[in-house]
């Protein structure tokens, strides 16, 4: 009986998108090019004037957008029209229109993209309204939208057809609206702060700067393989080496890995760095940057995420990665002095333990297993061990931990920051350990990149540097479940032939 349905239900949809494009031809037929159009001039949008009635009472206005409802028979009409602001009710009336474009209206349907203009009056029920005197066909719709009441609710339909789900999902569109306003009060706070914008090649020699598994490709005059950056890093800290001294990047970068609600192969990156400071600095910069933020789009420095209030109100708590581990687990990783003992501890916790690893990969791995879901509000994890952070600085009371710190909201990791390491001939003896796990099989561990060693040993001053995810950001600041919801076109694998007739046999 389902499929029987399901072959109906296609039946009528193909019968449907039939009739739309008949009435192509009948508009046509009447004079009408439902494309013909190349510019409508707007004097306002339906926030204007549903916003500031009593301005607009009695004055005629010009709209456009979207026919998202028609009801009404006979001699008068209404129908609701949506534009990037919100909505409006329109009232057609063939006395006010004439008999032959009373008809044209008729023949349009929801989807359809007009332009009117009328006189603003409220209706019998107080609804703002115009009265539409003239309105003009911009764009006909040959695909039926999904109706109100069950809306665009399959999430991998939404994030195929953004399109669609920016039309009918309003909420959508206000996060999508709020993005780019986040995104403003990032670059303001920035930039307020003399730090100066700049942008770096996305295609790379040599894929550095992070941790991850990059995208390859082949520049085909130059007969060499290249690849999609991962990170900002290494090219702006080139930048505080010639002097700009404070820089900042917000571009995208591209990690050859898998995707999860947290994970999107390609995504936004912010990537700070300023000469003569460390990561205390940095930590100063990022919890007042969310500060702003917050305040800036949402008006409060509290937020709600799935449920939990969160304040991102300055001083965020700061802990060493040690001391988490401690407060958590009840483990003393400072009282362990072997790579031995430290790994079977984590045998002990039922931990995968990689060939290879010693004391600070375990401590990593300890704290990233088991820790990491305990720090709810806002927590600055600082001192990770060296084996891990082959690009920040050792600290100078424990050669074996680096003065580097990762901030964690609602048990997920938000920030990366370093004191950058500046001491060339360190930064090379790393390069070369991180070669050696490359050869071990550790596709993701850093690459040699003689340039960078250069560029240090012309001499970089003390500088701290800060990465933050900006689509992880969004996501806290729209209560978005998944990083998909702050993307507008996620990653998707591309639908087949088959997927289409699976869908519909199920």
């Amino acid at each position: 009986m389902a499929n029987t349905n399901e072959v109906n239900n296609n039946e009528n949809l193909n019968e449907l998108l039939k009739i739309r494009r008949n009435k192509l031809d009948e508009l046509r037929s009447l004079g009408i090019e439902p494309y013909g159009i190349d510019k409508f001039e707007r004097t306002n949008m339906t926030s204007d004037i549903k916003n500031d009635y009593e301005k607009f009472e009695g004055k005629t206005v010009t709209i456009a957008g979207r026919i998202m409802s028609k009801r009404g028979h006979g001699k008068a009409s209404f129908a609701d029209i949506q534009d990037r602001d919100g909505r409006i009710q329109l009232y057609f009336k063939m006395d006010v229109l004439g008999e032959k474009n009373y008809e044209i209206f008729k023949i349009l349907d929801i989807g359809d993209i007009i332009g009117v203009t009328g006189e603003v009056f409220k209706s019998k029920t107080g609804e703002v309204t115009i009265r539409v005197q003239d309105f003009k066909l911009l764009s006909k719709s040959l695909q039926i939208l999904p109706d109100k009441w069950h809306g665009l609710k399959d999430p991998d339909l939404r994030y195929r057809q953004r399109y669609v789900d920016l039309i009918i999902n309003p909420t959508v569109k206000e996060t999508f609206i709020k993005r780019t306003a986040i995104i403003k009060a990032i670059r303001e706070f920035l930039d307020s702060r003399g730090f100066i914008e700049v942008e770096t090649p996305i295609l790379h020699t040599i894929a550095g700067g992070a941790a991850a598994r990059p995208f390859i490709t082949h520049h085909n005059a130059l007969d060499i393989d290249m690849y999609l950056r991962i990170a900002l890093e290494l090219h702006l800290k080139r930048l505080i080496v010639g002097g700009l001294e404070k820089v900042y990047e917000m571009g995208r970068v591209f990690r050859n890995e898998g995707m999860d609600i947290r994970h999107n192969p390609e995504f936004t990156l912010l990537e700070l760095y300023e000469a003569y400071t460390d990561y205390h600095g940095m930590m100063d910069i990022t919890e007042n940057l969310f500060a702003y933020v917050a305040e800036k789009v949402n008006g409060s420095k509290k937020i709600v995420y799935q449920g939990t209030e969160i304040d991102l109100t300055p001083p965020w708590r700061r802990l060493t990665m040690i001391d988490a581990i401690k407060e958590f687990l009840d483990i003393d990783f400072d009282k362990v002095s072997s790579d031995e003992e430290a790994i079977e501890i984590a045998k002990r916790h039922h931990l995968e333990v990689k060939e290879g690893m010693k004391k600070g990969d375990v401590i990593a791995l300890v704290f990233d297993e088991l820790c990491e879901s305990h720090l709810i509000q806002p927590t600055f994890i600082i001192d990770y061990p060296v084996e891990i952070s082959p690009l920040a600085k050792r600290k100078h009371d424990n050669p074996a931990l680096t003065s580097r710190f990762e901030a964690f909201i609602y048990g997920r990791e938000i920030a990366n920051a370093f004191s950058e390491l500046n001491d060339p001939i360190d930064q090379k003896e790393r390069f070369i350990e991180q070669l050696k796990q490359r050869e071990a099989g550790n596709d993701e561990a850093h690459m040699m990149d003689d340039d960078f060693i250069n560029a240090l040993e012309v001499g970089m001053p003390p500088t701290g540097g800060l990465g933050i995810g900006i689509d992880r950001l969004i996501m806290f600041m729209t209560d978005a479940y998944s990083i998909r919801d702050v993307i507008l076109f996620p990653t998707m694998k591309p639908k087949t032939d088959q997927d289409e007739t699976k869908d519909e046999n199920e």
